[in-house]
């Protein structure tokens, strides 16, 4: 009774200090460890007894856009290399401890997924293929030499998140709720070597429209001087050190009036490989073709949804080497990514050359894009056992 009276308490506290709620339990260490040992007494897929009753988060909702708006909880396990990761707990929202030599913050150790949850008209919370989400981090995990969290604690670990952050999924139609699970060697090196110590954990933010245009066309530059990923290297899993590389080219392209960078081959630099941060897609006729993920392209769980959506309508797919001539040829193009769900190109730029492609309402991608959201949403029904209900 107690710890439960005072759980109240913290939790009514909370409430009217919410502004300045993670630097209070930053600056209490007795609130830390109260909300830390409350959380551990949870059952497995319960948030924890702070959760608000409110139906939402205060946001508007009408303008998100894709920046981070931290959700009430994350969720967090560790482990010691040579082990395997035991329960985690969910936790307040707040920056995390690491030791200068975190084998993260040397060497790049680590990778990271994205899933999200979507909100339907009856007031469901939906993920969409979760293990799929889980499966790829442990292959990541594998190529970078680290531990991961089995199939089952991962999904587990993003049905929590949603759970115990429900007020933060947006209302149907309005976005999503953007849960990113990330896996770091945590653990102090000097020399080069994998960490001897590992942290899981997974936060939310809700979202919108990844690109500032909306649902508006792309406008996508051709990158010829830096290259994505090269054969041998880890292009083809999720790692967090290929990210920043393509910064410089994303800068460049958008301070141009880009969207995004799509990137040739590291080899011949005539193939298409993928854009910054998505999958990208032919239409040429009834045959829809995109690169084959052959160790420098992440084989991206929307791709591989849409690949499957396209089969089902008829629509022949080839998963290939794409020359940049075939592409400049096509008659449609689109990306697809868990950020950028399917997203239509207006026009590729190369060598200083725009091509513009066919988008409108009658396009191969808007017929692929409302199968995809409307079973993501609930709104069609999912034969396909790729959502799950928390």
């Amino acid at each position: 009774m107690i710890l439960k009276d005072g759980a109240a308490c913290l939790r009514n506290l909370i409430h009217l200090f919410r502004p300045a709620a993670s630097s209070l339990t930053s600056k209490l260490g007795a609130c830390y460890f109260c909300t830390s040992h409350v959380a551990s007494l949870q059952q497995p897929g319960k948030p924890s007894v702070f959760s608000s009753d409110d139906e939402y988060a205060d946001l508007d909702w009408d303008n998100l856009g894709f920046s981070i708006k931290p959700a009430d909880y994350m969720y967090t396990m560790k482990c010691s290399k040579h082990e395997n990761f035991k329960q985690g707990q969910l936790s307040r929202y707040a920056n995390i401890e690491l030791s200068p030599s975190a084998a993260v913050l040397n060497y790049g150790q680590g990778v990271y997924e994205g899933t999200k949850a979507y909100r339907t008209e009856d007031g469901r919370i939906l993920l969409f293929r979760p293990d799929l989400n889980a499966s790829r981090m442990k292959i990541g995990a594998e190529r970078m030499c680290m531990p991961s969290p089995s199939v089952d604690q991962f999904v587990d670990a993003v049905k929590q998140i949603a759970l115990a952050n429900k007020r933060w999924v947006p209302p149907p139609g309005k976005g999503t709720l953007y849960i990113r699970p990330l896996l770091i060697g945590s653990g102090p090196v000097l020399g080069l070597g994998p960490a001897p110590e590992y942290t899981f954990l997974a936060y939310a933010s809700p979202v919108g429209n990844y690109f500032k245009e909306g649902s508006a066309p792309l406008n996508l530059y051709i990158e010829e001087e830096f290259v994505r990923a090269a054969p041998g290297g880890a292009g083809g899993v999720k790692a967090i050190s290929n990210y920043a590389p393509v910064l410089k080219a994303l800068i460049r392209a958008k301070s141009r009036g880009f969207s995004d960078v799509l990137y040739l081959d590291s080899v011949n630099r005539k193939n298409v490989e993928e854009v910054s941060s998505c999958n990208i897609f032919v239409v040429k006729g009834n045959v829809i073709s995109t690169p084959a993920t052959n160790g420098t392209i992440l084989e991206g769980i929307t791709r591989r949804s849409v690949i499957e959506i396209a089969r089902d309508y008829g629509y022949q797919v080839e998963e290939r080497v794409i020359p940049v001539d075939e592409l400049i040829n096509a008659d449609q193009v689109f990306c697809t990514g868990t950020a950028v769900v399917v997203a239509p190109v207006g026009s590729i730029t190369y060598q200083n050359k725009r091509v513009e492609f066919k988008t409108g309402s009658r396009s191969v991608y808007q017929e692929l894009y409302s199968t995809l959201v409307g079973i993501q949403t609930g709104v069609i029904e999912d034969k396909k056992g790729w959502t799950v209900e928390v």
